[in-house]
């Protein structure tokens, strides 16, 4: 796995350590299983493109790819393999980046056509040593326009001795000509177990001592990359003088203590705005980075909430032994609602921290407003206080609205389908057309006509400016065609009158008149200053139910809309 040293020069981990075979690629089970079956099987594609953040193994990757291709093993005589041998001439030039038929190429510095041209004259020529010629170009996405257009010919219809391997971390800006004649992969963030796999095997291999805490805040702060994770460990490493050490590591990455946080999280979520305070400021002194606490506590809220919801995740490797103890402690005193309240204002506090002259006070105003808020109850908590509070919550109390009045303030008679053969009133014709799905004669009959007279087969009407000029035939034939009879339609002159819609809506403010005398309502309306209601939903009761059983389901049927200053 790990380059030579040559001339005592130091290595760093991220180079000495980089794969040399696809056993030690780690999190990137569905590209190497591809490229095994495709090896296997003698489909190997002209073109691969491989995409992910820094750090994953795309250069890597693309390297490995060139050694299975082109091994030859330790007889000469091998052919391609998904485990190329490392040993033969081929292997070790790819791997020492010397090998005159594998080219690499920096698309940051080499962006022109004339460049692609340079590289794309050499393609009709046989490979010298090795069995494909192999073209990597790393950052492909950086190559301009031309560049990309010089490349499409040769790149759809290469000679058979040429293969392409491009990797970029932006895989949109690559145009889709491009990437439609290429075979992609895209490789994954390598998740906090394979890391610490990882850490721990060069640790053991270098003979160094490390604490396990400390190789997961590397590995946390690694980010999924495993360059990033290996930068950092061998930055720990020289700080710490041959020991990987929690506190440095800490130090060094600009992380607060974790059971400072733990602590400061917990008078958080109690509502101690002094503690919170107190805390902050302790942690700032001991050179916490204030952007990075908030981003600690949002991973803490986050991490709360999934063991909350999902209990299993608290055993996951990429939960540490101190996040098991702290939500196992804190689990109990605090609720999902409460922690998307507070996992909200953490988000759109970043934004105040990032444009903030000083952002130590920004934080502090921030976790002031969420230890606040915290400690405050949800919607549904107050609704219920508010509940125990009114008289209804009295048994034997007296209505404020007699059983009859109550019926004929919220229960509306249910309009049944109509049928064909008959429509006793224009609202039930109006109906069986809305059930028939029409709805811009629906919408017209409701709200551009005054019905002055109607029976079974004849309409007489006033009709606003509105009605366009066909709507009186659609009409007669949307009638004739649903109902299976012909149908007069009389427009009267004069003034309009009042429309469906205009009686609609006077029967919905009374309701909403005879709603606002239930003192479970008027009670909601004195506690939540401002709030009006927004809607109504129609709820059908029992014959047989009573007032007292009616009301204190109301809340289940308004919508409450909240206006503050």
């Amino acid at each position: 796995m790990a380059e030579e040293q040559t001339d005592n020069q130091y290595v760093v981990l991220a180079r000495k350590y980089r794969p040399q075979n696809f056993e030690d690629l780690l999190g990137q089970d569905a590209l190497v299983q591809t490229l095994t079956n495709a090896i296997k099987n003698n489909r190997l594609h002209h073109a691969y493109i491989l995409t992910g953040i820094r750090g994953v193994g795309k250069t890597t990757t693309a390297r490995l790819i060139a050694k299975a291709l082109n091994c030859t093993g330790l007889d000469g005589k091998g052919g391609p393999t998904i485990t190329p041998c490392g040993v033969c001439e081929n292997c070790k030039a790819i791997a020492a980046g010397r090998h005159i038929d594998v080219l690499e190429l920096d698309a940051a510095s080499r962006t022109g056509v004339d460049d692609m041209r340079e590289i794309l004259d050499g393609v009709r020529y046989k490979p010298t040593n090795a069995r494909y010629k192999i073209y990597i170009i790393d950052e492909v996405h950086m190559l301009s326009k031309s560049a990309f257009n010089a490349l499409l010919k040769t790149l759809e219809e290469p000679p058979a001795h040429v293969k392409f391997i491009f990797a970029t971390t932006e895989i949109r800006k690559v145009p889709v000509t491009v990437l439609s004649r290429c075979q992609r992969f895209d490789l994954q963030r390598l998740r906090i177990e394979d890391l610490l796999k990882l850490f721990h095997k060069i640790i053991t291999a270098e003979n160094i001592k490390a604490d396990e805490e400390a190789l997961h805040m590397i590995a946390k702060a690694a980010d999924g990359s495993a360059r990033d994770g290996l930068s950092l460990l061998d930055q720990a490493i020289s700080l710490g003088a041959g020991v990987v050490k929690a506190d440095i590591v800490k130090n060094m990455i600009g992380l607060a203590d974790i059971a400072q946080t733990f602590d400061l999280f917990e008078n958080l979520i109690l509502g101690d705005t002094k503690q919170v305070i107190i805390s902050l400021q302790e942690q700032y002194k001991n050179g916490a980075d204030p952007l990075s606490l908030l981003k600690d506590l949002i991973a803490l809220t986050h991490l709360l909430a999934k063991v909350t919801l999902v209990p299993s995740f608290l055993n996951d490797s990429s939960v540490s032994e101190a996040e098991r103890e702290f939500c196992a402690k804190i689990q109990a005193k605090v609720s999902i609602p409460i922690l998307s309240k507070i996992w909200q204002m953490m988000i759109k506090g970043i934004g105040e921290l990032q444009v903030a002259p000083v952002q130590i006070d920004a934080l502090e105003m921030i976790l002031v407003r969420v230890a606040y808020s915290a400690s405050l109850p949800t919607p549904y908590e107050l609704l219920d206080e508010v509940k125990k509070k009114s008289s209804l919550a009295q048994k034997h109390i007296q209505p404020a609205l007699q059983p009859q009045q109550a019926e004929s303030a919220l229960v509306e008679s249910i309009v049944l389908p109509a049928q064909e053969s008959s429509f006793s009133s224009f609202e039930n014709l109006v109906s069986f057309l809305a059930e028939k799905k029409y709805p811009l004669i629906v919408y017209s009959l409701k709200h551009d006509v005054c019905v002055k007279e109607f029976s079974a087969g004849l309409i007489k009407m006033t009709v606003s400016d509105r009605v366009g000029r066909d709507f009186i035939n659609n009409l007669i034939k949307v009638l004739r065609d649903t109902t299976g009879r012909d149908w007069g339609i009389e427009i009267l002159s004069g003034i309009m009158g009042e429309t469906l819609a205009d009686k609609e809506d006077a029967v919905l403010a009374r309701k909403e008149r005879a709603v606002m005398e239930y003192p479970l309502v008027r009670a909601i309306m004195e506690e939540f200053k401002g709030a009006k209601i927004e809607s109504l939903i129609r709820r059908v009761q029992e014959q047989n139910e009573s007032v007292d059983d009616l009301a204190p389901t109301a809340n289940n049927d308004l919508n409450f809309d909240e206006e503050t200053d």
